[in-house]
């Protein structure tokens, strides 16, 4: 499998999200900064307080995210994997284990609930259900390699899905940036999977 470049569209829409999601940190001053890093005296005091949103977004995308490293987890256990397939399983892993972490500060900054690690059962927001996971869990070689392929996209759509909502209704800025950040980061990685799955 050959991995194409990004499409200049999507590239575009990465940036215009990316810098229109990078705010100043909008916790009280002191607060321990699990976000983007700038001080939360640089931003408006009702910034501060997230919303029912946020809140969502961040129990939600906990479970979303722990899933997808699940799914990495399985394929980069296996051998006979397309290099590429193998390539973008540890880098979901690396970019979406911080994004719990900083998912669960928010949570504890909010005294909201955190998010357990419960998958659910079906196929809410891109979920996989036990099958599902069983299956690519079974599966070897080019045949796991494109299963984890066709349910990375699933998966990604789903949670693009919550991330547009929550920055259509979030408040706060750090939430909201991080969410135009997982839609056009997952919307180029959802590209190359349909190329490797076309050229596969």
């Amino acid at each position: 499998m050959r991995r194409r470049t990004a499409a200049p569209a999507a590239l575009a829409l990465l940036a215009a999200l990316t810098l229109g999601g990078c705010s100043d940190d909008a916790r009280e001053p002191g607060a321990d900064h699990r976000g983007h890093g700038s001080s939360s005296a640089d931003a408006p005091a009702d910034d501060a307080e997230a919303n029912e949103a946020d809140v969502m977004f961040a129990t939600m995308m906990i479970p979303h995210h722990e899933q997808a490293i699940e799914m990495s987890d399985l394929v980069l256990a296996k051998d006979a994997i397309d290099p590429e397939v193998r390539a973008l399983a540890e880098e979901i892993e690396q970019a979406q284990a911080p994004e719990i972490e900083q998912l669960r500060g928010w949570l504890a900054d909010w005294d909201a609930p955190t998010a357990d690690a419960s998958h659910g059962g079906g196929h809410g927001a891109g979920m996989m259900d036990e099958q599902d996971m069983a299956a690519l869990e079974d599966a070897e070689g080019d045949r796991a390699s494109r299963l984890f392929l066709e349910q990375m996209i699933e998966h990604h759509e789903g949670a693009i899905d919550m991330a547009r909502s929550e920055v259509a209704d979030g408040r706060h800025p750090d939430a909201v940036g991080l969410a135009g950040s997982i839609v056009a980061t997952q919307l180029l990685e959802i590209e190359r999977m349909n190329d490797l799955l076309e050229q596969s």
